[in-house]
């Protein structure tokens, strides 16, 4: 059986900018970003692509015609041979009739329910319902599916499913947590042999969504929400929460069912309507690292209250020992450590594609696994075979050779052997440099996993600085993600009972003996986020960190995304010379060539 997932819609940016002026820094508070295409053949995930890395607009919401087109010649094959197009969105006419009785509900003026009415019902009708979505797949792709072939999933059933299937599906209680899906921001479960049990009673409606209120302190403090949330997680390691802390004491409420919700609620229409209420909990707003700071320490307080609160009644009402958390929430590391750590659950797993990036994959997954042809006995030969990131394009030594003639001058190119390119990078690395490294199939996920990274020495006090402000363009107080072998990495950090983090989800603190021999990896309040790395996940860059620990003693390296702020994560090799030309990285590996740059005449 042949299932493509894709999400991404043409119209739901020019409607959210013509109807709720989302644009500019409102721009990506919107539905749909992340598009992305993923194709299963018979449950094994062959191929997917976020429409970022190929359209090269970061977090787009345009519907994902490259991403689908790369995924099926990828697996060379046409629309007639797949069987299931699946859509991690499910937008019913009984969802818009209790979206609109939510708003008759409200406190807004008549006129203002009344044209806020009108506009639900216009995005229904042009952009998210079954009718429209499918008008737009054929207009974009000349194909229009079978309607007996198509699966419209609910939104946080595809995060769950995304969570479940990259876990190898096992069965496991579940914790979805984002802005908001098609009403709900929240809800809780179980996943046994495949069937998803919602617990109705976590469900929690888009008024009280965390994920849109972080997402609207992100807002306030100048970043750009549903993009930069990873800004205020930074800024909150730089001072204490405040106590009393307005946002836990007087704004979050906690129920006796697990829920949570809002004294005040959010107005979804509205992305600016608790500014007021953040000034009067914090004084005017200032321009300061320190103001920021003792915001963004607040929320982030309030986040993990939240979250351990739905923690503590999930493990009233399951008996599974495994934990999955999907959803934007998720990503925010700094809550997930302790959330596991104070739970009873055995392990807590936290997908690459957590966010909307994943849910293509799960829409996917649970239509496969939804489908009656589907058995245990296919569940478990699809389980066997390990999942990784490492799931978009490649581009073999033609392809690099072809970019690198584009670029005749401007470089200078070595081609080396494998064990060269892994003692002569390990070398560079010794010393104060920047390196670019690109090799194999592109990372689904928003965080660069060791295929699409720049990589540098962490035993250097100023290499953060020198990352942040000549190489990524972005703000100082950032900080970087240390790379660690798998088998090193409690002996290094305080992992507490993980015993590894693969995709950066997890923040663990340093231990003293490493604090000063890792220190451009280190963020001000002695944590770290850490990438594990194993032979068998990347066995290239395994082998990279291994032959630098033995040259340098330094048993970590850093890693951050290739790319600059603002733009997507670099997907093919005319990207990465185009990224390494425009910054002053120093070094680039595509694949097996050494690259440098010309000297100036």
């Amino acid at each position: 059986m042949i299932v493509l997932g894709c999400n991404g819609f043409s119209r739901v940016s020019e409607f959210f900018s013509a109807r709720l002026g989302a644009t500019g820094i409102n721009k990506h508070y919107l539905l749909g970003h992340d598009a992305a295409a993923a194709l299963l053949i018979d449950g094994r995930l062959v191929a997917a692509v976020e429409e970022e890395r190929l359209n090269r607009e970061k977090k787009t919401t345009d519907f994902p015609s490259r991403a689908i087109d790369w995924c099926l010649e990828e697996a060379g094959i046409t629309f007639d041979d797949v069987d299931l197009f699946a859509f991690p969105w499910n937008w019913s006419p009984r969802i818009l009739d209790e979206i609109l009785d939510g708003i008759r509900a409200s406190p807004l003026a008549e006129d203002a329910k009344a044209e806020l009415m009108g506009s639900m019902t216009d995005l229904f009708d042009q952009v998210v319902s079954h009718e429209a979505m499918l008008a737009d797949f054929e207009a974009r792709t000349g194909h229009r599916p079978d309607p007996a072939k198509v699966r419209f999933v609910p939104h946080h059933l595809a995060h769950a499913t995304t969570g479940y299937y990259l876990a190898g599906m096992k069965d496991a209680a579940f914790l979805v947590s984002d802005g908001r899906a098609e009403r709900f921001s929240t809800l809780a479960g179980e996943i046994r042999d495949g069937r998803i049990t919602v617990f109705d009673d976590t469900v929690t409606g888009a008024q009280h969504s965390m994920g849109t209120m972080f997402s609207a302190i992100t807002r306030f403090l100048g970043f750009v929400p549903n993009n930069d949330e990873y800004k205020v997680m930074g800024l909150a390691g730089y001072t204490a929460p405040p106590v009393p802390n307005p946002f836990t004491d007087r704004l979050l409420r906690l129920h006796d069912d697990g829920r949570y919700t809002f004294a005040e609620p959010l107005r979804t229409d509205d992305p600016h309507s608790h500014d007021a209420l953040f000034e009067e909990y914090f004084g005017p707003f200032e321009d300061t690292l320190a103001y920021r700071a003792r915001v963004a320490a607040a929320a982030q307080e309030m986040l993990n209250v939240a979250t351990a609160h739905q923690v503590r009644h999930l493990e009233k009402r399951t008996d599974l020992d495994r934990l999955l958390f999907e959803g934007g929430v998720a990503l925010n590391c700094l809550n997930n450590t302790p959330m596991f750590e104070g739970s009873r659950f055995a392990d807590l797993q936290v997908s690459f594609g957590a966010s909307d990036t994943g849910i293509t994959i799960g829409a996917a997954a649970h239509a496969w696994l939804d489908d009656p042809g589907t058995g245990p006995a296919d569940i478990l030969a699809a389980a066997v075979e390990p999942v990784t990131p490492y799931l978009g394009p490649a581009y073999d030594d033609a392809a690099i050779e072809e970019a690198l003639a584009g670029f005749d001058g401007r470089v200078t190119v070595s081609r080396l052997d494998d064990d060269e390119v892994v003692e002569q990078v390990a070398r560079l690395l010794t010393e104060k440099v920047v390196i670019g490294w690109f090799e194999g199939r592109v990372e689904h996920g928003p965080r660069a996993l060791g295929h699409r990274s720049i990589l540098a020495n962490p035993g250097f006090d100023d290499i953060k600085d020198i990352i942040n402000t000549r190489v990524k363009h972005r703000e100082p107080f950032r900080p970087f993600a240390p790379l660690v072998l798998e088998e090193r990495a409690p002996e290094i950090f305080d992992m507490g009972r993980k015993t590894s983090s693969p995709y950066m989800t997890f923040v663990f603190p340093v231990r003293d003996a490493y604090l000063d021999r890792i220190p451009g990896a280190v963020h001000v309040d002695g944590t770290s986020r850490i990438q594990t790395l194993t032979d068998e996940g990347t066995p290239r860059l395994t082998a990279l960190l291994r032959r630098f620990t033995e040259l340098t003693g330094t048993p970590c390296l850093i890693n951050t995304s290739f790319n600059v702020a603002g733009e997507p994560i670099v997907c093919t090799p005319t990207d990465a010379l185009n990224c390494f030309l425009g910054t002053e990285i120093d070094y680039l590996i595509l694949g097996n060539h050494l690259v440098a740059k010309t000297e100036s005449k």
